[in-house]
């Protein structure tokens, strides 16, 4: 569709309220009466919000979940959240796990190591009318219809709503957050003085990231009419932030020709890994962090241009995005619409899984899940903290406690003993010691990183063979799985020195403390790239030769083609922050008062029609026209769409009497 067709040629379809005749999706045959290239409008357009006195950000993990929080006054101190009780030995306890318990009448009662302690200590025969949920924001990723009512399965079986989980985890933070602040500045800290930023992975759809703000609202994390108090970031983008203020004693240099840190390349790399856990811990007292005003020494390395690529290996999901630095200010350009997949460190559990299936079979472990869901618990935390004991270079076996219910529950299932089903089971490298553990071999513990490994390694293989990604001068590893020297290794023999890699210190807290910078200046990321294709359908002057016959639509005499696909925004089209797409929409009848409009989408570039293969609906404009009537003949709402921020938004005025119309996207209700 020419941009001169869509000026000249369209007049409103009466269609709006009424479906077209079209053959294939039964869209309203919507014309737009504005120009359909997108208008660059200035920063202008985007409102001042109210100030606030705090940023509170947070990091709402897979595995793991924490906050951290900085004072507008002072920016450059961020400060992370106290110290969790009951925290693993040999485990960071800077967050806590994402687990979440909910008594036998459904109502909240812990979260973290507060509801797995609980959890653990509760009899057998009670603990089964409990409802503990873990590492459930995966199904935000992984269900493809996700809408408002999707459920979650409890260890025990049973089914919650996942919006009421998410809304008792954030509320959990915010009373958190606000017992904190209220006891630092020693009087009441109002709720409406505070910015709220949640991470999400930026492979996110739009769906999912609706459904954290839903959740924020039911948890009374922000108000619904004040959205502007939340923000959400996403991940890898948060921990680019916090990258460029590294300076070289807060990192280790993977790729550094010469020792950094009295830490050289060519020892193990676990060796500086351990250096860096050490300054953690002493680091650890304050939790606060001081954020250099100036651009850190690493980055005074970078000139214009220069490009870098953020891994952010999480619990759930590995997120990757290639940023441009643009001088002086030190702003960000997105130059490759964010890429990865469902391959973090889950996966790892995942295998584990699959191997005890192997050597008890798998009717056993799915019995002992629902019988004995504490134990299970229990037994997948004990391999946590051997998994984080593997390395390449390990020659000694690691042992994994099997609780003891395990060991009873499998005799009178199978009628015989766990050591006899290992030696059965023609299981290498897995051994049953006698003090009463599985024995892994380091090759058994390795065999079960290498799927998610190589997923991780192949993607990156792939992004390092883009055009944008050429040229790039730094990988920064981050995310709670980066610690892992086997990943550091596989990342490091698949790049063979064409970038150095970085590994900030306390590499699961870069994503928490970057958010809160973000959320004191969210206009520090200019550009990005949409995802995705997205548009509406509407009905074009017919073009003999050009529109297939089967779209024609004849209306009073005029012939048109129904289903045209309308491009607001192509996938991997650069964005800037700030920019709009214009489009005016009329109603059908004066009397309407809503104007309900579909949105498509795609992840080809180019589109023709709403019912070509890969498009699909994903979502709907709805402008409120009530109270807009005016005596003019022909009413004309514009409609302003912004898709340069980490959220898409709409805005709408009535032209002739200049007034706001409100306009909503929703993401979720399909």
């Amino acid at each position: 569709m020419t941009e001169k067709e869509s000026t000249t040629d369209n007049v409103t379809a009466d269609a709006i309220s009424t479906a077209s005749p079209a053959k294939s999706m039964g869209d309203p045959g919507i014309t737009p009466l504005s120009p359909s290239h997108s208008m660059k409008d200035s920063d202008q357009n985007v409102p001042a919000g109210p100030t606030f006195h705090v940023v509170v950000a947070i990091d709402f993990g897979t595995t793991s979940s924490g906050y951290a929080y900085s004072f507008t006054k002072e920016p450059e101190c961020i400060h992370t959240m106290r110290r969790w009780e009951g925290g693993d030995p040999g485990v960071s306890n800077q967050k806590t796990p994402t687990t979440i318990l909910l008594t036998p009448d459904r109502k909240f009662h812990s979260f973290g190591y507060a509801a797995r302690d609980f959890y653990h200590d509760l009899d057998p025969s009670e603990s089964k009318h409990w409802l503990y949920l873990e590492k459930f924001k995966m199904k935000l990723h992984t269900t493809p219809n996700l809408s408002i009512d999707t459920d979650l399965q409890a260890a025990n079986g049973k089914k919650v709503k996942a919006l009421d989980i998410f809304a008792y985890a954030l509320a959990f933070f915010k009373d958190q957050a606000l017992k904190e602040l209220t006891d630092q500045s020693g009087s009441e800290f109002d709720n409406a003085d505070v910015r709220w930023v949640i991470t999400v992975p930026a492979i996110w759809k739009q769906p999912a990231k609706q459904f954290m703000r839903e959740a924020a609202y039911k948890s009374g994390l922000v108000p619904r009419d004040n959205p502007d108090q939340l923000i959400i970031a996403l991940e890898p983008e948060a921990a680019s932030i916090y990258c460029r203020k590294l300076r070289l004693h807060q990192m280790i240099d993977l790729g550094a020709k010469a020792a950094v840190n009295g830490y050289s390349p060519t020892e193990s790399v676990g060796a500086g890994m351990m250096q860096a856990k050490e300054h953690v811990r002493r680091n650890r007292q304050s939790r606060t962090f001081l954020v250099e005003n100036v651009i850190g020494e690493l980055w005074s390395e970078l000139e214009e241009g220069d490009r870098y690529v953020v891994v952010d290996c999480g619990g759930g999901t590995v997120d990757l995005t290639v940023h441009q630095i643009r001088l002086p200010e030190g702003h960000l350009k997105e130059l490759y619409k964010a890429s990865g997949g469902p391959y973090g460190s889950i996966g790892i559990d995942f295998e584990f899984e699959k191997l005890l299936c192997k050597i008890f079979g798998p009717d056993f472990i799915d019995q002992f899940k629902i019988k004995r869901p504490a134990a299970w618990v229990d037994l997948m935390i004990a391999f946590e903290s051997r998994k984080r004991a593997a390395a390449p270079d390990r020659t000694n076996p690691l042992n994994i406690n099997l609780p003891f219910s395990f060991i009873d529950y499998y005799k009178k299932f199978r009628g015989h003993s766990v050591e006899h089903a290992l030696r059965k089971s023609n299981v290498d490298f897995v051994k049953w010691s006698s003090q009463g553990m599985l024995r892994m071999n380091p090759d058994a513990m390795n065999a079960l990183f290498k799927p998610t490994i190589d997923h991780i390694i192949q993607h990156l293989s792939e992004l390092f063979e883009k055009p944008e990604v050429s040229d790039i001068k730094f990988l920064f590893l981050v995310g709670g799985f980066a610690e892992s020297p086997l990943l550091q290794q596989a990342v490091q023999n698949m790049l063979q020195g064409r970038c150095r890699i970085i590994i900030p210190h306390d590499v699961g807290l870069t994503i928490l403390k970057g958010a809160v910078l973000f959320g004191l200046d969210p206009s520090v990321i200019k550009v990005r790239r949409s995802p995705l294709t997205y548009g509406v359908g509407v009905l074009n002057r017919y073009v003999e030769g050009k529109h297939p016959p089967d779209k024609m639509l004849v209306k009073d005499g005029t012939r048109w083609c129904t289903d045209v696909f309308d491009t607001f925004i192509a996938a991997d089209q650069s964005v800037a922050l700030g920019e709009t797409v214009k489009r005016s929409y009329t109603p059908a009848k004066p009397s309407q008062q809503v104007i309900v409009i579909h949105i498509y989408c795609s992840e080809k570039e180019q589109v023709g029609f709403i019912s070509d293969a890969g498009v699909r609906k994903c979502g709907t404009l709805r402008l409120d026209v009530s109270g807009t009537e005016s005596p003019a003949a022909r009413r004309e709402i514009q409609t302003l769409m912004q898709f340069g921020d980490t959220e898409i938004r709409a805005m709408a005025i009535d032209v002739a009497t200049s007034r706001s119309v409100k306009a909503s996207i929703d993401f979720l209700s399909q």
